[in-house]
């Protein structure tokens, strides 16, 4: 009976899918971030699988994903759970909402393709734009504004959670470099792996919730899920353990030249 369920389970394994869960899975252990940024504009332009599928399943993959992170950055107590919370007050709202708009409007009608494709590049570009330029901007930031008032970080950052909400659940982009670099902004003197794992907590309910929402909408293929985990989960861990020893530069800015093109693909062509 194992057997039997075991050889269905891999008869239902697209070695295409797996390829490309290990290619974004050995990016996102030697930068931090690509998980949504590539996953999702891969399933579109490479698999023709329809956006808001493609949103969908990449929410659960990264639930998935960066639920074995956080689990890691708990045990060594790198999570500061009170901004967890600010931002999930904002986000869970926000992602509540933002199911109900593409519930409104057809997840999978043209209008809700448009918006799909529109948020994402919007997301994509943000991203490119961080991964070049995020060092510049911090110090940027650092040298005009400095520490802000703690009233006005707590409120910046239920805004900040909010506006990740709609981002990811709508293009599941957003929840890892964007977060990151606002957190940096916001706690200025906060541990950066304090900030890694605290926005790595935050988007394991993010996500959940919202591909929660995608299953409820019926975006999600679980075909190819299990096919991008079996992929993407060791090349993982392999990634992450050999990025101790390299430099993740060159891998950042090759990833952000290919999502400006991507961009480009999803705005203009």
């Amino acid at each position: 009976m194992g057997r039997e369920l075991a050889l269905d389970f891999l008869s239902h394994i697209n070695p295409f899918f797996v390829l490309c869960g290990v290619l974004v899975g050995g990016i996102v252990g030697f930068t931090g971030v690509g998980g949504g940024s590539l996953m999702t504009p891969a399933l579109i332009l490479l698999f023709r699988v329809h956006p808001a599928v493609a949103v969908g399943t990449d929410l659960l993959y990264a639930a998935i994903t960066n639920a074995s992170g956080s689990l890691v950055h708990g045990f060594n107590k790198t999570i500061d759970w009170k901004v967890v919370g600010r931002l999930a007050l904002g986000s869970v709202p926000m992602t509540a909402l933002s199911i109900l708009l593409l519930y409104w409007i057809g997840a999978d009608s043209k209008w809700g393709h448009e918006i799909v494709t529109k948020v994402l590049g919007l997301a994509l570009l943000a991203t490119a734009f961080l991964l070049f330029l995020r060092k510049p901007l911090l110090k940027w930031y650092e040298e005009k504004v400095g520490d802000p008032d703690p009233k006005l970080v707590g409120r910046l950052t239920i805004a900040t959670g909010a506006a990740l909400g709609l981002l990811v659940t709508i293009s599941s982009v957003g929840a890892g470099a964007i977060g990151v670099t606002v957190l940096v902004m916001l706690y200025p003197k906060m541990p950066t792996q304090r900030i890694v794992g605290s926005d790595l907590a935050h988007a394991v309910p993010l996500t959940f919730l919202a591909g929660l929402g995608h299953s409820l909408l019926g975006t999600i293929d679980p075909q190819i899920l299990a096919s991008l985990l079996c992929g993407s989960l060791p090349a993982i861990v392999v990634a992450s353990i050999a990025s101790a020893r390299m430099s993740d530069t060159v891998v950042r800015v090759v990833l952000g030249l290919v999502l400006l093109v991507v961009v480009v693909r999803f705005w203009f062509l």
